[in-house]
């Protein structure tokens, strides 16, 4: 079923994104993996038996990531000679990145905004997502690949497989979750309350299923490190936060007052940039043929931006952003700055923020400089994605069928 939605979607240009692509990745690359082996030690304890999470450790520390991250590197460590065979692990993280970009050209190409050449920049001016995927094999890139291929089929109107989808990258790292505000107002949207529930149980049942052995065996352990959203981050690694002192960096009253605007933010863009149809946003609860407003079939760009602008604004106001967390947003970016640009933002201060964003990403250590910079690329996006001159083409795609 789920084959049978994408397969609806695909168009013609997938073969060409690969061709291009292909030639762009460091296969020969010298390694230069950080969390690797940790991840393979991680792995390795839970082959041999060891379901208490607070047991399961690595080179880095201890493990962090929901269970479906031990269930996918486990068939990498097999893949790999027990996780020794880098040149290996590269080539099929290489895989994955060109299964990614696919990924994403055909969100893109079903969204019709964005233009042609920016797809240059998007397979060619990263030198630091091309080492996040390659070369550093960290389980970002697996998220965001699972996290891409289920708006695929949220496009293709398989919301069932979609929120599976969406629950299995959450599985692999929590940063999906980014995301979630805006696939709950779509949910909403599409189906009201009670339409939504069973949706949302998916998510939730697929999470249990992938924990169970480890809920059986520490249920507190287990939830305590795979879902820990107060874990401390460490001030050398900031990308974003470098010009703060280390004392406000650590503070807690910086995290609420980070965490508040993130929901603030939230809240102002679904009360007034996502619900348009004049009704209170209530409204949303109630099943979609009882509704004031007729329901309408949510089009392409509705999907695209709302999930887009949900993780965007997540990204902004995060505790901390990891170098190998740039692949968290970097294939949104275009989206978002050419899709519903507000008139004052040209081409080239477009180009321009793209590429300020990128030097900022790059520069190792970060700096104040470069972290400000940052920030005032963010805002700009945030800027014109709130004074954009309308959110949603008034045009309505005919509907599709649901599952």
């Amino acid at each position: 079923m789920a084959t049978a939605c994408l397969a609806r979607t695909l168009p013609t240009a997938a073969g060409t994104a690969l061709h291009i692509a292909g030639g762009l990745l460091p296969l020969h690359s010298r390694d230069t993996e950080i969390d690797w082996k940790a991840y393979m030690a991680q792995v390795e304890g839970f082959i041999n038996g060891t379901y208490d999470y607070t047991q399961l450790q690595g080179d880095t520390g201890p493990l962090v990531y929901p269970a479906g991250f031990l269930y996918i590197f486990t068939g990498l460590f097999y893949a790999t000679d027990r996780g020794t065979d880098i040149p290996m692990a590269q080539n099929i993280f290489a895989v994955l990145y060109l299964v990614t970009l696919v990924l994403v050209f055909l969100i893109y190409h079903q969204t019709s905004k964005v233009p042609p050449f920016v797809f240059f920049f998007m397979c060619c001016a990263s030198y630091r997502v091309h080492s996040i995927f390659v070369l550093r094999l960290f389980n970002d890139p697996v998220a965001m690949a699972l996290l891409f291929l289920s708006i695929n089929l949220f496009l293709a109107q398989c919301w069932s497989w979609g929120c599976c989808c969406f629950s299995l990258a959450v599985s692999v790292k929590m940063n999906v979750l980014l995301f979630a505000p805006g696939l709950l107002f779509l949910l909403l949207t599409q189906f009201g309350f009670r339409g939504a529930l069973p949706k949302l149980a998916i998510c939730a049942a697929l999470q249990v299923v992938l924990g169970l052995p480890f809920l059986l065996e520490n249920p507190i352990g287990y939830l305590s490190r795979s879902f820990d959203l107060g874990r401390q981050f460490l001030f050398q690694w900031t990308v974003n936060w470098r010009f703060l002192p280390e004392t406000i960096f650590l503070h807690r009253a910086f995290h609420l007052a980070l965490l508040a605007a993130h929901l603030s933010l939230l809240l102002l863009f679904a009360l007034c940039r996502w619900h348009r149809t004049g009704e209170s946003i209530l409204a949303l609860l109630k099943d979609p043929s009882k509704r004031k407003v007729p329901p309408q079939a949510l089009t392409p760009n509705q999907i695209v931006s709302i999930l887009f602008t949900s993780n965007f604004i997540g990204i902004c106001f995060s505790r901390s952003l990891h170098y190998q967390f740039y692949v968290w947003y970097f294939h949104t970016l275009p989206y978002l700055l050419w899709a519903m640009p507000a008139r004052w933002l040209t081409h080239l201060l477009r180009l321009l923020v793209l590429g300020l964003i990128e030097l900022s990403w790059n520069t190792y250590p970060s700096t104040s400089f470069s972290s400000a910079a940052l920030h005032l690329c963010h805002a700009v996006v945030l800027l014109q994605l709130w004074l954009s001159p309308e959110s949603f083409p008034k045009s309505i795609q005919p509907s599709r069928k649901t599952h």
